[in-house]
């Protein structure tokens, strides 16, 4: 006995909706999940200090130093809407807009281009984990919401190519998106970006273009095989 059309059209509909509410928690859950760790740590930065690291924390034997004061929010390959996939890691301090530090998590040539108010790249001829082979590391929403600059003074725009230790002073945490109607929260997002096989950084914003920060810091910053956990140094 055939279905009748209307009934068959609704069987359909409702087939899609639930492989769309499927599809949608399963790309949402790693964010979601541990966003409500992350709300209660802005809500109350100081009663959950065991979820945050300090600038220059190293983590074991791991070659990168942890680059801000905060808590590593979310992670990389975190998804905020359906089929966004987070190309590094948003750590968040807890505070006020220029007060929380940024610091070099490895020693590289930093490049400051002319138009950017609250970001800086430093090119790393060796990865340390693997050797011959170049890496970017990527800071940003070094700025205020309206564009003023929390970059060091020391890395005025048209920056190129200035050398810096591991440690040094980068600039301090902002909310700068770009939109001043629309500002982020106050965080670092670091990632560590592909070189293009020519000796210049791949675009940042397509996760293809970065590498798993997990082994460089010596945390489970893989949202793939960290889905709810903050992640903090283990024993």
């Amino acid at each position: 006995m055939r279905m009748p059309q209307r009934n068959l059209i609704v069987v359909i509909v409702v087939g899609l909706l639930t492989g769309l509410g499927i599809y949608s928690y399963h790309q949402l859950r790693p964010a979601s999940s541990r966003g409500q760790s992350v709300w209660a740590y802005l809500r109350d930065p100081a009663a959950n200090q065991n979820l945050a690291l300090q600038a220059g924390t190293r983590c074991g034997n791991a070659p990168f130093i942890f680059p801000t004061n905060g808590m590593a929010g979310f992670l990389w390959d975190d998804s905020f809407r359906p089929g966004h996939r987070h190309q590094g890691i948003d750590i968040f301090a807890g505070t006020e807009v220029g007060v929380a530090p940024v610091i070099a998590a490895y020693p590289g040539y930093l490049t400051r281009l002319p138009e950017w108010k609250s970001s800086v790249i430093v090119r790393v001829p060796n990865d340390p984990l693997n050797p011959g082979r170049q890496i970017w590391l990527y800071y940003t929403h070094m700025a205020d919401s309206s564009g003023s600059s929390f970059v060091s003074t020391e890395f005025p725009p048209g920056t190129e190519e200035q050398y810096i230790q591991a440690g040094a002073l980068l600039g301090y945490q902002g909310n700068y998106s770009g939109d001043p109607n629309n500002p982020v929260g106050v965080h670092l997002h670091f990632s560590i970006v592909r070189d293009n096989g020519l000796g210049r950084y791949t675009n940042e914003l397509e996760i293809g273009n970065t590498y798993d920060p997990s082994p460089y810091l010596g945390l489970r910053l893989n949202a793939n095989t960290n889905p709810n956990q903050i992640p903090v140094c283990e024993p």
